[in-house]
């Protein structure tokens, strides 16, 4: 899934080039690059399927030239995440309906990838052959309110388990008692279900995005197939597949573990995972690094003076000169210019919209 415009990280992030699209962390790779290198352990290239907005496309072809070209999909308009997966469920099931499917967005970050390749593993086999569906749960490191949680049966990592219930984003004291109880993971939003499975369940708890996309797949392989997805994708329902099928299904199961995930949706979060020195090399056109004060930086020549606890996100740009900052973020990208302190970072989405101030 490709197809969101990241609007928590603006400037960096914008509607025309979402952090996706972006080299996020400074190392030399896109987001989706690195989600796809992730996955080459368990599935060939020709396998993957990217559903993004039809602005994207290019994009896609050009971050991703392996990638077959009828596999990337266009979505007309954004309709939340169950049409989307509904629409890559039904073009699958047009070529292999027993098929193993795992749906991921394309934005997120895993440091432990040999992990979670064996984790998927572990989740394509259990669901090849039962029709259940298996979601990634991760091990909380901290009582995090921006994520929700899935609460399991048992605490058993890195084995699957039943799903008792999913939990909206928590208050604090909530989230510290969803720590100590030691079987609440975050939920990454990263599924896996056979082809047969989720088309079934959409059936069920969605029928009615279930009968549009019946009515397109009508038409696939025809000279009509645009015109038809452009005229009846927008009417359906605007819903997460959270919603429209993983709290209502007695079928789901969670595989968790401490994988080193992040959604790289804040600042904070891209700060907490720009490289330090002690790690792995940042590959060569990697601009990211760790400097004196708990300062973050990416770029290629970024200043900072009596700064601490900064990040400072400015490629591509010339010189950046910081000074007397603490806890602050600076983002530059082209004419655009954002400086921010780290604690008002989630008011970025309302401090860009149209109508600020």
């Amino acid at each position: 899934m490709a197809g969101g415009v990241g609007s928590r990280l603006w400037p960096v992030s914008t509607p025309q080039k979402p952090k996706q699209f972006i080299d996020i962390l400074g190392i030399g790779k896109t987001l989706i690059q690195m989600t796809v290198d992730r996955f080459l352990p368990v599935c060939n290239i020709s396998n993957f399927w990217v559903v993004t907005s039809e602005a994207y496309v290019d994009i896609v072809r050009e971050q991703l030239p392996l990638i077959p070209e009828d596999h990337i999909l266009a979505e007309p308009e954004p309709r939340n995440t169950a049409p989307c997966i509904a629409y890559a469920s039904w073009k699958i099931a047009a070529v292999n309906p027993n098929a193993n499917i795992v749906v991921t967005p394309a934005d997120a970050l895993v440091i432990n990838v040999h992990k979670f390749a064996a984790a998927i593993r572990k989740a394509l086999n259990f669901t090849q052959c039962t029709e259940k569906i298996v979601t990634v749960g991760i091990e909380p490191c901290r009582p995090e309110t921006g994520y929700g949680y899935i609460c399991a049966e048992e605490k058993n990592p890195d084995e699957v388990v039943k799903v008792r219930e999913f939990k909206e984003k928590p208050d604090l004291r909530t989230a510290e008692e969803y720590l100590a109880a030691g079987n609440y993971f975050w939920n990454a939003g990263i599924f896996v279900w056979s082809c047969r499975t989720i088309v079934s369940e959409i059936h069920s708890h969605a029928p009615q995005i279930a009968s549009v996309m019946d009515r397109i797949a009508a038409s696939f392989g025809s000279w009509k197939e645009e015109e038809v997805l452009h005229e009846l994708f927008p009417t359906c329902e605007k819903i997460s597949i959270d919603y429209a099928v993983m709290e209502k299904s007695s079928e789901i199961y969670v595989i968790a573990s401490d994988l080193g995930w992040s959604d790289l949706g804040s600042y904070s979060s891209i700060k907490d995972n720009v490289p330090m020195p002690d790690d792995d090399p940042v590959p060569d056109g990697g601009a990211a690094k760790a400097v004196e004060g708990d300062n973050k930086v990416i770029g290629r020549d970024i200043r900072l003076f009596g700064c601490e606890g900064c990040m400072v996100h400015a490629e591509g740009t010339r010189m950046v000169v910081v000074s007397g900052l603490k806890d602050y973020v600076v983002a530059v990208n082209g004419a655009d210019v954002l400086v921010c302190p780290l604690s008002e970072e989630q008011k970025i989405k309302e401090y860009s919209g149209p109508q600020a101030n």
